[in-house]
């Protein structure tokens, strides 16, 4: 209910008074009722009267809020921020208005579907027989100088002319110039094509139209093959002299006042006479569904100093030019010129590298040699897949330099959509963006990951401890070999499951640093030491438990064909056991790695080595592949020509000696199937680590942990349980339990004739039970 009022009235006419009852305005939802007392006075000529006050009930209408329904693009239109972004050929609030003259024959030629502003070029071509062949034989613009789109007159090549003859007449001064420059235009329209020479020439004959006297038309002309030419990649030619003088010209040609607006797919030209009391220009390009400029998506104010950006933030570019008050006057009028280049391919730096294939919009504005401007700009950032914007620089391009300057700018990060920067001086201005790679970080190992590695590392420290215990009862070299397997993958297995997360995770948020020109558009975190650490601790335990495993199954092949084991090679498995993992660690490690860019080396998401490239493929020049898996592969078909040498030398051995023909066997047998159990079960694990989705992520999981608990019970079971010492004390600690009997093994010697000679081995059986 709302609270009663006292309205004092008063009655100014000549008619007696009369009460007139407040006008009801009705708002459709809630009713409120208000109960108000009237004092009327009377004023008029007529006698008073007293009229005793009389009750008012006003009903108030209170609406609810207005739901405006979503706008619909249509004609491929995206909604984006509540504003349609449309597709070239369609404009207006929903896409619904064409841009676009229709596909149609003009003279003998047929056109396509061509945007406002824009060139389309004839389906006839010139023939297989000519210099120009592949070609097409006329070019038309769309116009719409009448209020409705239309072809304008077609320009005609003539098949056969080639752009040194173009040049050549251009610079006698000879033919007609709009003819020559439709001519270059039209062999320029397919520049994937063109060849670095032809590339020069062309830009060698837009400068020279350029600094000629010429009209609307050819002016038209030289943009569109300037245009055409941005998309070539030729990186040679965009770094020559005549590219450099051709941006100089277009920033001055883009003042004259005779030049109106040009608008081409990836250039666009507008001349302006601003009055004299201006407080600022206004430019602004909005965006499209492909990027390209298209005439109605530019917009210039001649008498505006304020940033605007009012198209729901789908502008690509926006700048304000402040004029002082010094600078006003009313009867003088500056010109002004803007050239927006689609990519920075006209400006290579040294400094800056574009690593990800990212492109850079350029926009010059020109006033001559006027000082004292404030320049505000608003450039929005190009989205990269897999990434996001860390950092930025506000530069112009520095022409005694040969490349770009933070000189007279400077930066401030005016949100998530825009990036914002202030200049004192006009000239070509860009942004260099720097993006960091979005990371998805492995998840934590959960209980059945450290159940099953947790198992592995018990196996290995039994057989550590029982083989350093027992070394007395066999030879040195295979107690050597033994322990040395099993420390290599026990400290492995370790790190993998204390130390392969990065423990220095890039999560913090970007930060906006100083003004300057970064090195590359890839920003990557400086090595902080850990995560690497740990990475080259991973690479080398891994290829010494392979590189082990293999040294154990060559020595007993050496066992087999010289009985003993000669003294030098025990020297010789050491070095080769701990230094060749050692040296292909040190190889790796001094080609792939960098302090500030350690990603060359490992990955970020774990500690571990580099694999994939910046769009998730597997990548065979980074050191997951040639640092490890080479390696790998040499050492299974090293261990697989082994096993096939010992089969044969094996098959001569005195059938009289087939008991330890057997344990022999099972001894060899058991070292190869190590390596095998080591290659499935890590690169299980390694899939583990890439793996995000949580079914998948599941059932590798429990493979891994399978795999990792039976390599460890693997080797425990053939070099500790299954010996003659562990069996002994096995079969007394179970002779109480009558429904347990394990019979013993007894030492006992043999004999087997190798060549001619007949040796004597002694405890051979007993030493190769204790494998």
């Amino acid at each position: 209910m709302v609270h009663s009022s006292t309205a004092h009235l008063t009655n100014t006419s000549n008619t007696p008074n009369t009460i007139t009852p407040p006008s009801t305005t009705t708002l459709p939802t809630t009713m409120v009722h208000s109960s108000t007392t009237a004092h009327l006075t009377n004023s008029s000529n007529t006698p008073n009267t007293t009229t005793p006050p009389t009750s008012i009930t006003t009903v108030l209408y209170i609406t609810s809020p207005i739901t405006i329904p979503p706008l619909v693009c249509v004609n491929g239109g995206e909604l984006q921020n509540g504003v349609c972004i449309c597709p070239d050929e369609w404009t207006g609030k929903t896409c619904s208005n064409g841009n676009f003259c229709n596909s149609t024959n003009v003279g003998n030629f047929t056109f396509p579907r061509t945007v406002i502003g824009w060139f389309g070029y004839s389906a006839e071509l010139c023939t297989a027989n000519t210099n120009t062949a592949g070609i097409s034989k006329a070019a038309v613009r769309c116009l719409n100088d009448t209020g409705s789109p239309r072809f304008g007159p077609p320009q005609i090549l003539k098949c056969g002319l080639t752009l040194i003859d173009i040049q050549r007449n251009i610079s006698m001064v000879s033919g007609d110039l709009l003819h020559l420059a439709s001519s270059t235009q039209i062999l320029t329209s397919r520049p994937e094509h063109l060849s670095a020479d032809n590339i020069t020439r062309a830009v060698q004959i837009a400068n020279m139209l350029f600094q000629s006297n010429i009209t609307q038309e050819i002016f038209v002309a030289a943009v569109t093959t300037i245009s055409q030419l941005l998309n070539t990649s030729e990186k040679g030619t965009h770094e020559s002299d005549a590219v450099k003088s051709l941006t100089v010209t277009l920033e001055q040609l883009s003042k004259s006042s005779n030049m109106s607006l040009v608008v081409q797919p990836n250039l666009l030209v507008q001349s302006a006479q601003v009055p004299g009391d201006t407080v600022g220009v206004h430019f602004t390009a909005f965006t499209g569904g492909s990027g390209n400029f298209v005439a109605n998506r530019i917009k210039l104010n001649t008498d505006s100093s304020e940033l605007i950006s009012d198209n729901g933030g789908s502008t690509d570019i926006e700048m304000v030019i402040k004029f002082k008050p010094v600078l006003r006057s009313e009867n003088t009028n500056h010109s002004i010129g803007f050239v927006l280049y689609q990519n920075d391919n006209f400006f290579r730096s040294k400094a800056f590298q574009a690593s990800l294939g990212t492109s850079r919009r350029v926009l010059s504005a020109n006033l001559g040699e006027t000082s004292g401007l404030d320049v505000e700009m608003l450039f929005k950032p190009m989205a990269v897949t897999n990434a996001s914007l860390y950092d930025f620089a506000c530069v112009s391009w520095d022409y005694t330099l040969d490349d770009w300057s933070t000189y007279g700018c400077s930066k401030v990060n005016n949100s998530e959509d825009t990036l914002q920067c202030f200049c004192n001086h006009t000239t070509n201005f860009a942004v260099l963006m720097v993006y960091r790679r979005d990371f998805t970080y492995a998840e934590a190992h959960n209980w059945i990951t450290i159940l099953g590695c947790s198992m592995s590392i018990i196996g290995l420290s039994l057989t550590i401890i029982f083989q350093i215990v027992t070394r007395k009862s066999r030879e040195n070299i295979l107690t050597l070999l033994i322990v040395s397997i099993c420390t290599s993958l026990l400290i492995f297995t370790l790190l993998f499951m204390l130390g392969v997360e990065n423990p220095n995770q890039l999560l913090e948020k970007p930060k906006i640093q100083i003004n300057t020109i970064p090195s590359s558009d890839i920003y990557t975190k400086p090595d902080k030491g850990p995560c690497t650490a740990v990475a080259v601790l991973l690479q080398y335990f891994l290829l010494g438990t392979f590189t082990w495993s293999t040294l154990c199954a060559t020595n007993i092949f050496v066992m087999i064909k010289h009985v003993r084991v000669p003294k030098h090679l025990t020297a010789y498995t050491m070095i080769i056991g701990w230094g060749l993992p050692a040296v292909v660690v040190g190889l790796t490690l001094g080609i792939s790695y960098r302090v500030d860019n350690p990603l060359g080396y490992r990955q970020e998401e774990f500690c571990w080595l580099a694999a994939f490239d910046p769009k998730g493929n597997f990548d065979f020049t980074l050191p997951m592949f040639w640092g490890l898996l080479v390696p790998v592969v040499f050492i299974l078909i090293f261990n697989t020509a082994l096993l096939m040498c010992f089969s044969n030398a094996t098959d001569k051995i005195n059938i009289h000696v087939t008991s330890i023909r057997h344990d022999l066997t099972k001894t060899f047998y058991g070292s190869f199937s190590i390596v095998v159990v080591f290659g499935l079960s890590w690169i299980l694990g390694y899939l583990l680590l890439i793996t995000h989705d949580q079914t998948a992520y599941t059932i590798l999981n429990i493979f891994f942990c399978i795999l990792t608990t039976t390599q460890g019970l693997q080797i425990f079971l053939l070099f500790t349980a299954r010996s003659a010492f562990a069996k002994k004390n096995m079969s007394s600690a179970l002779k109480s339990l009558p429904s347990f009997h394990i019979p013993l093994y007894h030492t006992m010697k043999y004999s087997f004739n190798q060549g001619n000679q007949n040796v004597q081995v002694e405890s051979y059986k007993q030493l190769n039970s204790d494998l």
